[in-house]
């Protein structure tokens, strides 16, 4: 009777236990709430894969919205400089066909053309200011922008660890 120490009897002790465990069915909850987290992790997955693709798309779509400005803001300076050529011709033009009808209506009509000419380059230099800031924001932002997207990423994955 050597065996009917107390070791037997924790064992004992251990082995009913773990019967009545099974019995009232722990290993089955456990298991449910193991498959309950096993989904809400490939859930969460799935979400950040899709959060991904959208991101993906996104940073690809203000990228061609960017390629497309900067050759809109290209056009619009060239427009802008070939029409300064084309009314510095037509004012050269006028000023010499003025010079040769009337000499004293020509020194008034050159002022005016003068002052005109001052107005339009003054304009057309604010526009190209105004489009050259526009383009330096753009510039700026899609360069950020991309950033942004990065940490948004970098966040998401941290909410799921």
């Amino acid at each position: 009777m050597d065996f009917l120490d107390n070791s037997f009897y924790a064992l004992l002790g251990l082995v009913l236990f773990i019967g009545l465990l099974i019995y009232v069915g722990v290993p089955r909850v456990i298991g449910t709430m193991l498959d309950k987290k096993i989904a809400q992790i490939e859930t969460d997955i799935s979400e950040a894969k899709r959060l991904r693709e959208e991101a993906a798309a996104l940073l690809a779509e203000y990228e061609q919205k960017r390629v497309a400005a900067e050759a809109e803001a290209e056009d619009i300076i060239t427009a802008a400089k070939e029409e300064a050529v084309r009314l510095t011709a037509e004012a050269q033009a006028s000023l010499a066909d003025l010079v040769a009808r009337r000499t004293k209506s020509v020194e008034d009509k050159i002022a005016q053309a003068e002052a005109q000419a001052i107005a339009e380059v003054r304009a057309r230099s604010a526009d190209l200011a105004v489009e050259a800031a526009r383009t330096v924001l753009s510039n700026e932002m899609n360069a950020k922008g991309g950033q942004i997207i990065d940490k948004a990423i970098a966040d998401v994955g941290n909410r799921l660890n």
